[in-house]
């Protein structure tokens, strides 16, 4: 069996739209660079970027409430952390997330644009190391397509990979079989993963990730027809190195 990444993205602000990877250097302990490092506070979260801690995502911004955000499409500039959004092919907001100016920006724009699901005024959230996951332990998050497949197969409707918001796409293993990697270690390269827990899927899958329609019922589906809400898997990072699409992906 051979299996290989066939993509990687991170999620620079969480909620909003995927950034695919020539290249990532993983580092032990950590999430890919940059992923969720900021993340838009719904109302008062009572996060403190000096004492940074999780919260669940409904503190925050995010598709399983707030299918809107799918509709935009974000790009994130990692040497400048100039976020700029686009709405129907139009720039609606630009800003620096490191300067009080820049993050007031976006902000403005989030007051309008989800001011009917907003508990408060939305505020960006940063802090240094932090990553706003699902989860409090830093992981990557891993997609077989295979597993897609097998949904998409059971809907009848294509149904994009995109949907699960993961890390790395790995396409060779049969559906399901992520499953089987519990506690085993993965090698990409130099990089070794350990891999830690199953990802549940919530109400975000069922927002198509480029109209911010939700038309499907992706958690239902998967109950209904595998009698689970999985698809995915989380490892931790316990080697670093350097990985790409294109890299085969082994168990050691």
């Amino acid at each position: 069996m051979t299996a290989r990444i066939s993509a990687i993205y991170r999620y620079p602000v969480k909620g909003l739209s995927p950034e695919p990877m020539p290249a990532v250097t993983l580092m032990p302990g950590l999430t890919l660079p940059a992923d969720r490092m900021y993340a838009i506070e719904n109302g008062p979260s009572g996060f403190d970027p000096a004492a940074p801690q999780y919260f669940p995502k409904q503190r925050f911004l995010m598709l399983m409430r707030n299918e809107r955000l799918a509709a935009l499409d974000t790009r994130f500039d990692h040497a400048t952390h100039v976020l700029t959004v686009r709405l129907n092919g139009s720039e609606v907001a630009t800003g620096d997330l490191r300067t009080p100016e820049g993050r007031a920006a976006i902000e403005n724009f989030f007051a309008r644009y989800s001011a009917d699901e907003l508990r408060g005024p939305p505020k960006v959230l940063q802090s240094d190391g932090h990553s706003f996951s699902d989860v409090a332990a830093k992981v990557v998050s891993i997609i077989n397509t295979a597993s897609v497949a097998a949904v998409e197969n059971t809907v009848g409707a294509p149904v994009d990979p995109l949907r699960f918001r993961g890390n790395l796409l790995v396409e060779g293993w049969p559906a399901w079989h992520e499953f089987d990697l519990l506690d085993r270690t993965l090698a990409i390269g130099d990089a070794r993963l350990k891999v830690v827990k199953r990802i549940v899927r919530c109400a975000a899958t069922n927002v198509e990730p480029c109209t911010g329609i939700r038309d499907m019922e992706i958690p239902k589906t998967l109950m209904q027809a595998f009698g689970h809400m999985d698809c995915g898997i989380y490892a931790q990072v316990i080697d670093g190195g350097t990985i790409a699409p294109g890299d085969t992906v082994t168990q050691v």
